[in-house]
């Protein structure tokens, strides 16, 4: 503990937090300030100008990320019949039913996201106590409810990094990017999409400034505060 406390420290002295750093500059210190022998994760953290106490403030949705995250997504699915087989041969981990949803009462949890197509839910909808306090459960409004036609899309999606957000009660979106090995430029590439994705979301009745606030940083890291004019023009460009 006290060998990471000195290397936070050692880390922290290279950013200063009175500055706004370019999108480049600021993925650039995250990577130079990544000490831990693993892999760290690149998080972004986004404070929106909305009132999510306000169901009509709510920013919720998905986007697929064009560099994916770095790491490898389990996806499951519920489904029967022939979408159940498209679900395979689309690269889903786990896929089944009744037997799989009684697998899962049981205290199974081994899978990253969750899918199921439409006809299932009533059956699925068992799961909401267990899979959602755990933000597994599937839903339409991520795009993880779907109709059998659209089942082989959706898992492939998740497969090469479609992520999934939700601003919290204090209007700050968080989300996981990719990994600090992916290079500055892919880092850039999947923020710029994240933040068109919000961008697009903005509630009608938002008002004054959207984006108020962004900064990244990795697993072990410091956060590093982001110049929010060169965030939204570079969001703007994809």
């Amino acid at each position: 503990m006290p060998n990471r406390g000195k290397r936070f420290r050692e880390a922290s002295s290279k950013v200063d937090p009175l500055l706004r750093y370019s999108v480049e500059d600021a993925f650039g210190l995250v990577r130079e300030c990544a000490s831990a022998k693993f892999d760290e994760s690149v998080d972004v953290a986004v404070r929106l100008g909305v009132n999510p106490k306000h169901a009509d403030q709510m920013v919720r949705g998905a986007t697929t990320l064009p560099h994916g995250t770095g790491r490898t997504v389990r996806v499951l699915v519920f489904a029967q019949g022939e979408a159940a087989r498209a679900a395979t041969e689309a690269g889903a981990d786990v896929v089944g039913s009744d037997e799989l949803i009684n697998q899962i009462l049981g205290g199974w949890f081994e899978f990253d996201k969750a899918v199921a197509t439409r006809d299932m839910m009533g059956k699925v909808g068992r799961l909401g106590r267990v899979l959602g306090p755990r933000g597994l459960m599937p839903n339409p409004k991520i795009g993880t409810v779907v109709g059998p036609e659209e089942i082989g899309q959706t898992v492939g999606d998740l497969k090469r990094g479609k992520v999934d957000f939700r601003v919290e009660k204090a209007g700050i979106v968080h989300v996981s990017i990719g990994r600090v090995s992916m290079g500055a430029e892919k880092l850039k590439d999947n923020f710029a999409t994240l933040l068109a994705a919000l961008v697009r979301m903005k509630p009608s009745t938002a008002k004054g400034v959207y984006v108020k606030g962004v900064s990244f940083s990795s697993t072990m890291g410091p956060g590093v505060r982001v110049d929010t004019y060169d965030a939204q023009r570079l969001a703007e460009s994809t």
